[in-house]
């Protein structure tokens, strides 16, 4: 199987293993930029390919669409795909995955396919025309209504009808729909149907990657990964399939349990699933008591369902402790623990009972089987009470503050103690999985390098003050646990900058991403990093530029690329002067801001930054000095939006070239790429030079004995191949006036470049690759 890229803006690309595609290259190169990517996953579809590419096609939509058929059968359908004839306003992509690529089934298709789709909005379609494609216009209608993230063709909204799934499937789909509901509330608020396959989705405001499909219901996952996410509906009537045979099972029903359970509980679905192990066996022993007092001694079957309680309380109290929540360090006494277990299983009869007796003597069910029932149908209640109760570990019973949660496009995730404002553009109400860094404030064990767990490593930094003093400690295992001390829990810049964002920094490498120092700005999807030493005048440049063009904001300090050139928006807050604000013509700042400016211009300015990084040569404790100050006087930082009212904010665009700005000396200069990526590391390194970074970072870059440098030079290598690198001189610090004109220089060249490549791309395609099998016949457009 060959591996082959493509170039598009999709910011999430990963490389993926393509066995084939419909439309040789010189047809895709033709093919207009798609205004929608319509992903279809099919499995042995072949009776429907035809008709479905037929309706497709026949919509009024009016704009280009790609239609991305990512397929995992083992019948003729790949070639069936393969014969569509090709349209320009409508090209057809084949994926078609081996046996073992197929993970996550219906789900994993639509993963696959998000990575490859181009377009704007993305919409997921079943192949078997059971989602009439002539909903499409209605759900785009929606969609360019520009008011929501995610538009889903729903059977049970107004005008819904879903008759057609049959009793037992529609059933089904309501029981899966309140359950799904039941267990989200406030995510599916809202949305009458989280279960349908049919939808579409802003490309930008999803993640492909922090999604893990299981099975079916990929929209339920999309929903509940994704909070921010504005959601709106369209009605449609469930259709008839067209050709073949349902793909619904009883496998299927399974998965969506597991899916659910993943996402309610994290890695407690795990323990969840132990707890109902132990519930089975419990039933088991009830049920043997149950049938052994009422048989063989007399006794009635509600009295006998009593004494069964107790005996399956005591074992199932046994494995709980034993096996279930056997890790957990316990807020309660074993002895309590006993004694709540079993005031609420005795409790629990009260509503048995009455159950009990209505199931067996009012409907003639079998009294085994009514026990049955009213002991699973508790199953869940149980274990909340038993989780968050009776087994609460010691932390959370102690613990009262209120975290505050980040999750940064669904790589990296951040719990801490005390607010990081610099995130707050990732903030969110709820975590799924546990946070990839957890900041807590407390007491910090200045020997806790000399005794790190088994599988961590531990590194401390503390000026010897405690909670008056600047302290922290790192530990890197499955997560990395930051200890900081009380005083820097009143001064958040410096808990972020000093102590989260380093971390962060080589966090990311290890994930695959390279988190640079420069600003950036989007200009139609073309992003263009701006970088310069600290001081130099970014921030104006960047405020100047976003002020007199209609571009789009990502960063102004940081900014989060992927090797393939991709771009994250990464928006910190500005730290901004007094000479900034001058730069644009409306900041929405009060007086009070105004007023404050003049103190916090001249302390966090550059030449109180030289003075600190003077100071930081001494012996002093620096770090401390630092807290202090910045918890006295906060250094003046401003979201873009305060700065510019209406700016736009792009959440992804694609890397078409980096300028340097330099002071001192005129004029400009083409680099070569070597040359342009140093002058860029050494930005990087110059953005956290201040204490306690040269003390710790030996520990942040290594990682399992190897060197995180190397790695995070070759993500940004990767990412510049081929783009071209300016450095702009400047005495008068005019490079907003000049930047301009070079970015249409650029931008024009790409253009051409791209008008010239068809030609060469129509003489490859005469010429096979000697080393392409027979199934690449069809390529999708390769990387240039």
């Amino acid at each position: 199987m060959a591996l082959l890229r493509r170039t598009h803006n999709d910011v999430h690309e990963r490389p993926v293993q393509q066995r084939g595609a419909q439309e040789p290259e010189a047809r895709a190169a033709a093919a207009p930029e798609p205004a929608l990517s319509i992903i279809v996953p099919t499995r042995n579809e072949a009776a429907n390919v035809g008709e479905l590419v037929r309706r497709l096609r026949a919509t009024q939509l009016n704009v280009p669409i790609e239609i991305i058929f990512v397929d995992d059968s083992d019948d003729e359908t790949p070639a069936r795909i393969s014969a569509v004839p090709y349209e320009p306003s409508s090209n057809v992509i084949l994926l078609h995955r081996s046996e073992h690529e197929r993970a996550g089934g219906l789900g994993g298709a639509v993963v696959a396919g998000l990575h490859l789709a181009r377009a704007p909005w993305v919409c997921v379609i079943d192949g078997d025309l059971q989602h009439p494609p002539e909903v499409l216009v209605d759900i785009m209608r929606k969609a360019d209504q520009g008011d929501c993230d995610i538009v889903v063709a729903s059977r049970y909204c107004a005008n819904g009808d879903g008759h057609r799934l049959g009793a037992l499937r529609l059933l089904l789909s309501r029981a899966t729909t309140h359950l799904a509901k039941f267990a989200f509330p406030s995510r599916l608020k809202g949305v009458t149907d989280p279960m349908s396959g049919f939808f579409a989705v802003r490309r930008a405001a999803v993640t492909a990657e922090a999604l893990r499909p299981r099975g079916f219901k990929i929209l339920l996952e999309i929903l509940v990964r994704n909070p921010s996410l504005r959601a709106t509906e369209v009605p449609f009537e469930f259709g008839e399939r067209h050709a073949g045979a349902s793909k619904a099972s009883m496998r299927e029903a399974l998965r969506f349990c597991v899916l659910l359970l993943g996402l309610r509980f994290g890695d407690g679905s795990r323990r969840i699933g132990r707890f109902v192990t132990v519930g089975l066996s419990g039933l088991v022993v009830n049920t043997a008591a149950l049938a052994l007092f009422t048989e063989y001694g007399g006794l009635h079957y509600l009295w006998s369902a009593v004494l069964a309680t107790q005996a399956s309380t005591a074992w199932n109290f046994a494995l709980t402790e034993l096996w279930v929540f056997k890790n957990r360090e316990h807020g309660r006494h074993a002895v309590l623990r006993l004694g709540s277990f079993w005031a609420m299983n005795n409790l629990a009869l009260w509503v048995r009972g009455p159950a009990l007796y209505l199931l067996t003597s009012s409907l003639g069910l079998h009294y085994l089987l009514s026990n049955f029932i009213t002991l699973g149908a508790l199953t869940v209640v149980r274990y909340a009470f038993a989780d968050t109760w009776i087994w609460k570990s010691a932390e959370a019973r102690t613990k009262a503050v209120r975290l505050h949660l980040y999750n940064i496009h669904g790589i990296i995730s951040v719990a801490s103690d005390a607010r990081l404002p610099e995130l707050d553009k990732f903030r969110t109400s709820e975590l799924l999985d546990p946070p990839t860094i957890r900041v807590r404030i407390g007491k910090v064990n200045a020997d806790a390098d000399s005794t790190p767990p088994e599988g961590t490593r531990r590194t401390c930094y503390d000026e010897g003050l405690g909670p008056f003093g600047f302290g922290m400690s790192i530990e890197v295992g499955a997560q990395t646990e930051v200890v900081a001390s009380s005083l820097l829990k009143f001064s958040p810049h410096v808990l972020y900058t000093n102590v989260v964002e380093p971390i962060l920094r080589w966090r990311f490498v290890e994930l695959g991403y390279a988190l640079v120092h420069g600003a950036c700005v989007s200009i139609d999807g073309q992003a263009f990093l701006i970088t310069a030493r600290t001081d130099t005048g970014k921030t104006t440049t960047m405020l100047k530029l976003l002020d007199a063009h209609p571009w789009s904001f990502l960063s102004d300090d940081l900014t989060l690329i992927t090797p393939e050139g991709a771009v994250l928006m990464y928006p910190k807050p500005m730290t901004i002067s007094r000479h900034t604000v001058h730069a644009v013509k409306a900041p929405r700042l009060t007086w009070l801001e105004r007023l404050t400016l003049i103190p916090q211009s001249r302390l966090h300015s550059r030449s109180g930054r030289i003075f600190a990084m003077f100071i930081a040569r001494t012996h002093l404790p620096v770090a401390t000095v630092n807290t202090i100050v910045q918890m006295l006087v906060p250094p003046p930082k401003y979201h873009v939006d305060r700065l510019i009212p209406g700016v736009d904010v792009a959440p992804t665009a694609t890397l078409a070239g980096l300028m340097i700005i330099q002071r001192g000396g005129t004029g400009e200069e083409r680099l070569p790429e070597s040359e342009a990526i140093s002058i860029l590391m050494e930005n990087c390194e110059d953005a956290y030079g201040f204490p306690p970074y040269h003390t710790i970072e030996d520990f942040l870059h290594s990682s399992n004995g190897g060197d995180l440098r190397a790695m995070e030079r070759r993500f940004v290598t990767d990412a510049f191949s081929g783009k071209p690198a300016t450095v702009l001189r400047s005495e008068t610090m005019d490079w907003a006036e000049r930047l301009p004109a070079l970015v249409d220089h650029v931008m024009g060249v790409r253009s051409l470049n791209a008008m010239d490549a068809a030609p060469a791309r129509n003489a490859a395609r005469e010429e096979p690759h000697p080393e392409m099998p027979a199934v690449m016949a069809f390529p999708l457009e390769l990387s240039e």
